[in-house]
């Protein structure tokens, strides 16, 4: 059964880091897209960051960009996204999804993770 679980998630001060994971279990990430979003009540699931499988290729949301980086370690089957220089506009529930196909940001990967939540507050 293909399964993808999310972790690391927890409150940070502004300005600080954290480190989400992203662990497949069931399939081997090699040969998948993965793709990061966070949705928070009442608003539209939003495009992160996605990381293809062919070449490695990334692509950050413009609100992203700068201070979160997409990496992928195949040996441990888990794909990470550091965020630093958070900030309160990055709270939201932090979502994984795989596809066979790279779907860019757009929120129609096949498989996804049950989310973590990240609180950005003094």
């Amino acid at each position: 059964q293909l399964q993808l679980v999310e972790s690391g998630g927890g409150l940070v001060q502004p300005g600080g880091s954290l480190r989400l994971s992203c662990a497949a279990s069931g399939f081997t990430l090699d040969y998948y897209a993965i793709g990061w979003f966070r949705q928070v009540p009442g608003k539209e699931r939003e495009g992160v960051s996605s990381i293809s499988s062919s070449d490695g290729s990334t692509y950050y949301a413009d609100s992203v960009k700068g201070r979160f980086t997409i990496s992928r370690d195949n040996a441990k089957n888990t794909v990470y996204l550091q965020m630093n220089s958070l900030k309160p506009e990055d709270t939201a529930v932090y979502y994984c999804a795989a596809d066979d196909v790279y779907d860019g940001l757009s929120p129609v990967y096949d498989y996804w993770g049950q989310g973590t939540q990240v609180t950005v507050s003094s």
